[in-house]
């Protein structure tokens, strides 16, 4: 996997995470692009096509950060690119493309979203957790959180980790800088905290 960071060590329930994409396609950003050109957009459509003839499953396509250990958290961050190349993945797979209206519907989202799987002991661990995002000392409150009050079981369970639990948040893109490397926390009702390192010059 592409390395687009670095993770720092947190407390509590949660383990320390490493930041990595799963594309191994070519990338050209040097930021998120918040308003993609119509090369860009018929750029990641082509993409989207050629990974369905790979047999590439969408969620292959999502930019994931953390462990790839299947009990270990992680998740993925989806921009408006992001958002298309794995729609673009999606219908190619049903022998089908997106349409004008698709496309502009996903060129009007005004949020970045960043889903979050974490691991717990309780089956309520996830419930009113929060994510924040910092951005040179600056903190980005997110449009919107919403979290498994109750966690699915694990594997392994009864032993740890019991129960797995999913915390997605919306972040405004008019209050990021899609230049910035930036530290995405994470706040478990349960105590602790975990800190992503991401670098949004590798991210589109």
């Amino acid at each position: 996997m592409r390395r687009i960071g670095r993770s720092c060590a947190g407390s509590g329930i949660l383990q320390s995470l490493a930041v990595a994409a799963a594309m191994s396609l070519p990338v050209a950003s040097l930021a998120i692009e918040v308003e993609p050109g119509p090369e860009q957009i018929q750029a990641t459509v082509e993409r989207g096509k050629a990974a369905a003839a790979q047999g590439l499953s969408p969620d292959q396509l999502h930019t994931w950060f953390g462990a790839k250990d299947d009990l270990a958290p992680r998740g993925f961050i989806m921009t408006k690119l992001g958002s298309l190349l794995v729609m673009a993945n999606h219908l190619s797979l049903r022998s089908l493309a997106p349409t004008e209206q698709d496309i502009a519907q996903v060129m009007a989202n005004g949020n970045l979203l960043v889903n979050v799987v974490l691991f717990g002991d309780r089956v309520n661990f996830a419930a009113d957790s929060y994510i924040v995002l910092e951005q040179a000392g600056r903190t980005v409150k997110p449009s919107s959180v919403r979290f498994d009050a109750r966690g699915d079981r694990t594997a392994v369970w009864p032993q740890q980790p019991a129960y797995r639990a999913k915390v997605i948040a919306q972040f405004p893109y008019a209050e990021l800088d899609p230049h910035a490397k930036t530290t995405l926390m994470v706040f478990p009702s349960s105590g602790g905290q975990v800190r992503f390192e991401l670098d949004f010059a590798h991210i589109e």
